[in-house]
């Protein structure tokens, strides 16, 4: 089986309030497009953790102190050709200085038989 892969799942988790900035910009970026809709997304909510060292800047907490933090789980389809845009208007408005950011191939269902 030859399978090209065309669009990809992009899941990124944010604090509460800033998941609908983050979706805004996903989606004007040309993420969430699924047939004739638009700002198509799934969220789901979720406790985020993690401790910043000394040399971070964190959004949320305090450095060498473990942070546990209501979040979003937000992810969204997206072509392969809008990747990089989508991703780089991510970080543009994502508050965190390092947010976590999964990028996951997608095999259409033409692929089987």
């Amino acid at each position: 089986m030859n399978i090209n892969v065309n669009k990809v799942k992009i899941v990124v988790t944010i604090p509460l309030e800033n998941v609908e900035e983050v979706r805004n910009a996903m989606c004007e970026a040309g993420a969430g497009i699924i047939g004739n809709y638009t700002h198509c997304s799934m969220s789901t909510k979720c406790i985020g953790t993690f401790k910043p060292n000394e040399e971070a800047n964190p959004y949320i907490g305090e450095n060498n102190k473990m942070e546990f933090v209501e979040e979003e789980k937000l992810e969204l389809v997206c072509d392969i050709k809008n990747v990089k845009n989508v991703i780089s208007r991510l970080r543009e408005v994502h508050p965190y200085e390092e947010p976590a950011i999964d990028i996951i191939p997608l095999i259409d269902e033409s692929n089987f038989q």
